[in-house]
């Protein structure tokens, strides 16, 4: 299971660096790679959404292991 935390970490940092290029330059480096809105640029999307909300389990798992 720490495989799928380390992958999902992982694309959770990249959708943060994208969206901080958004934020910071407007440039957008999944668009520039994949299209603008394209079935493969959305797939992208939606797993990069779905391992930022996996990522939530995070705040569980750290505060049992504080606790212990």
């Amino acid at each position: 299971m720490k495989w799928l935390d380390y992958t999902l970490l992982v694309l959770a940092v990249i959708g943060c660096i994208n969206w901080g290029l958004v934020g910071f330059f407007q440039f957008n480096l999944v668009s520039l790679l994949f299209g603008d809105m394209t079935w493969l640029t959305r797939i992208i999307y939606a797993v990069v959404g779905l391992s930022g909300l996996y990522m939530i389990s995070f705040f569980g798992r750290i505060r049992s292991t504080m606790e212990d």
